[in-house]
């Protein structure tokens, strides 16, 4: 189970790297569905191994300058603590369920997928407002909407793994007035730290498969760099209707539905 991990990641690097975002969605039911591993297990090592691989992502974006720093800072706010929260939340129910955890986790994680799946396919076709790309200074209105859309996003993402791009991208074409660039280049570098946050947690929890992290890791990371490439010769809205609905159907699958 070593070069098919490895294929596994390169995959989903590339993936992450032609969408942009929502990629990473995958891996945890892949990990579970294809590899059998806990459900629990799959999420930590799914973050861990999200916080290495998109980091790479994250410095290239501040290099280029796509990145909205302050906007990132109160997305962090909210997110990082409570990404923590769910990783404690995860602690605890293991240690009062025991083994059950591992269902609850998946039937959990399948609701979150449908919904990311959902959600994914709506940013698709929502046709945004033309923007310029001045500056853009937060109101104390943005800075709220900001720390909630974090404290929210975080919480999911630390008790299922996912939500890190589909959520966050979502909600910043919504509310914000960014251009495509920077809500990409913001997206991938705050969620690269709240990967981080919660990856150590459950690290430090004993989630992690550290030899499939790097297995993973050892793929997807030119996978990433390669699909950026990819980006400007293959038709992002097929793509993403395409995630969008694998998404959707692990959802299904894991929720028990077929």
């Amino acid at each position: 189970m070593t070069w098919e991990l490895t294929l596994t990641g390169l995959l989903i690097g590339l993936l992450v790297g032609v969408t942009g975002m929502g990629g990473g969605s995958l891996m945890t039911p892949i990990l579970i569905l294809v590899f059998d591993f806990k459900a629990v297990t799959a999420v930590g090592t799914d973050i861990l191994h999200g916080a290495i691989f998109k980091t790479i992502g994250a410095g290239q974006h501040r290099v280029l300058g796509h990145v909205h720093a302050r906007l990132c800072f109160w997305l962090a706010l909210g997110s990082v603590p409570s990404s923590i929260g769910g990783v404690v939340l995860v602690e605890l129910l293991e240690r009062r369920y025991g083994d059950d955890i591992h269902d609850i986790a998946t039937t959990t994680l399948g609701i979150a997928l449908v919904v990311v799946g959902l959600g994914f396919l709506a940013k698709t076709y929502i046709h945004r407002r033309p923007v310029d790309d001045r500056p853009y200074r937060l109101a104390r209105r943005d800075r709220v909407l900001a720390v909630a859309i974090g404290a929210v996003g975080g919480f999911v993402l630390g008790l299922t793994s996912v939500g890190s791009g589909t959520f966050f991208g979502l909600a910043m074409i919504v509310l914000f007035p960014l251009t495509a660039a920077k809500i990409v280049g913001t997206d991938i570098f705050h969620a690269a730290i709240l990967l981080w946050a919660a990856g150590i947690a459950h690290l430090a929890s004993g989630n992690v498969d550290l030899a499939a992290t790097g297995w993973l890791a050892l793929g997807s990371i030119p996978g990433v760099l390669a699909g950026g490439h990819l980006t400007v010769r293959l038709p992002d809205r097929a793509i993403r209707t395409a995630l969008a609905a694998v998404l959707f159907l692990a959802g299904l699958k894991l929720v028990g539905i077929f």
